[in-house]
């Protein structure tokens, strides 16, 4: 009985981390003391060196170090040695970041550690990628001799190497934020990203840029975003998961709405009908880039269409026809959608929380999509946004709208646009009508009236206001 208590008290951590064996085996344990005196016998004697060296013995190249793979499998030495995080997590656009402590952002769990020692990988030494002084089981020392936490901060010399045809990756959105660099850069008057304060550079780095990772984000890592560290031991995953890494970024719009995460709403047909996730659209080719900086993402010619798997949409019934190029597919497709505004970055948060709604305006990027109208959604910035990083007020605020262009990830073939009381026109259901003194569907539209002080010179262009047919009677 003694036993069996001290067993569940030794496993206590790896048991809630979700990294040792079955309950079953604790079971054998239990009801075998001898076998446990055994096995402590043998863990005293041997040490987690041991298990590492066996682990990385069983490939006949490398995987790994063995001064590096003793320590990083060692969970309770990690613990005793670990350096505590000396800044706070920060925040995104999807909320404060997951804490994920130390020690276990750098554990390689045995079932992530033995999956890396048997893939071409493991046959890299560990100081291959990150550099550091292999020789010595001293933390201190083996964090010397240009040791890199991140190999994949340095791809073109690392990643690449192996990986030619992804040279193009660290020219790409996702690992620079090109369109986030442009809107901050126009707002703040300069002509270029290194052009802006350096304080203001730090803070972007700090807050926005943990959406923008590298290499190792998407393959080896969690995201900044989503906590950081290794996401199963070390393996590299070919393809990301789509929840620990893809949606840990895209969390408050991509994720949210694909999963039906908000009150009223339902998962994306495309999740529903045909366990669709987020590669089946969105390609490598896109993801990595094409080499080409674009300033606006909906710029990549790589973006998926919904006409790329719906042929003949134009034609398919009435309203595709009469509506295909006024407005973009998610103004009758869509659900309500995220929106959020006026962020103090790296201060006290959104005066204005996340909420949901959904809003038809004035195509807001018609030289990119040719719609006249289009879903848009609420941003989250302000002219005071920046102030904790020396920037009271941004000088050119006014030179982008903060309602965008959005393509929402919650597409249904019925929605409260297009199914409409029988009888009726699809046109109940949108176009604005007046009874009596009020207008229905009025809603559905952006008018200045929705807009906050700090928004309306900005948006000007893309509410509705004086835009409207007449015979609705709203102008």
């Amino acid at each position: 009985m003694v036993a069996a208590i001290f067993l569940d008290q030794l496993f206590a951590p790896a048991i809630l981390n979700g990294v040792f064996m079955p309950g079953s085996f604790i079971n054998l344990f239990k009801s075998q003391p001898v076998l446990l005196l055994i096995f402590l016998f043998c863990s005293i004697n041997t040490g987690c060196k041991k298990e590492a060296d066996d682990l990385a013995n069983n490939n006949s190249n490398h995987a790994g170090n063995s001064n590096c793979v003793s320590c990083h499998t060692n969970y309770a030495l990690l613990k005793q040695v670990f350096s505590p995080d000396t800044a706070a997590a920060g925040s995104s656009c999807g909320g404060d970041t997951p804490v994920i402590e130390p020690y276990d952002r750098v554990y390689l769990t045995p079932e992530g550690y033995e999956a890396f020692s048997k893939s071409t990988h493991g046959t890299k030494e560990c100081t291959w990628c990150h550099g550091g002084n292999a020789s010595t089981a001293d933390k201190k020392l083996a964090h010397t001799g240009e040791f890199i936490r991140h190999p994949s901060l340095q791809a073109a010399t690392k990643c690449i190497t192996c990986h030619p045809s992804q040279s193009i990756t660290p020219n790409s959105l996702h690992a620079q934020g090109w369109g986030q660099k442009a809107m901050l850069t126009s707002r703040f008057g300069v002509q270029s990203f290194d052009q802006l304060p350096e304080h203001l550079i730090e803070g972007y780095d700090h807050n926005c840029a943990k959406c923008h990772g590298t290499c190792g984000d998407c393959h080896v890592n969690r995201p900044k975003a989503g906590g950081g560290g290794l996401l199963k031991g070390h393996q590299f995953l070919k393809t990301p998961d789509m929840i620990d890494q893809c949606v840990a970024c895209h969390v408050s719009r991509g994720g949210h709405a694909f999963l039906g995460v908000a009150s009223g709403t339902v998962p994306d047909v495309h999740k529903t009908k045909m366990n669709a996730n987020c590669l089946t659209c969105h390609s490598g080719v896109e993801i990595h880039g094409n080499g080409m900086v674009y300033d606006q993402r909906y710029k990549t010619p790589q973006l998926p269409k919904c006409n790329d798997c719906h042929k003949n949409i134009s034609t398919s019934n009435t309203y595709h026809s009469t509506h295909i190029n006024s407005f973009n597919c998610q103004t009758c497709h869509s659900q309500d959608y995220n929106n959020c505004g006026s962020c103090h970055v790296g201060g006290a948060g959104a005066r204005i929380p996340s909420h949901q709604k959904f809003k038809i305006g004035m195509n807001p990027i018609p030289e990119i999509r040719s719609y006249r109208m289009a879903t848009v959604r609420q941003s989250l910035m302000a002219p005071d946004s920046w102030k904790e990083f020396g920037v009271p007020l941004l000088a050119q605020f006014d030179s982008k709208p903060t309602y965008k262009y959005t393509t929402p990830h919650n597409i249904l073939r019925w929605t409260s646009r297009t199914e409409v009381t029988a009888g009726k026109s699809c046109s109940d259901n949108c176009h604005i009508i007046k009874e009596g003194s009020t207008y229905r569907n009025k809603n559905l539209y952006l008018f200045n009236s929705d807009l906050e002080s700090w928004e309306v010179n900005a948006t000007k262009n893309v509410v509705v206001d004086g835009k409207l047919p007449t015979s609705w009677g709203i102008q």
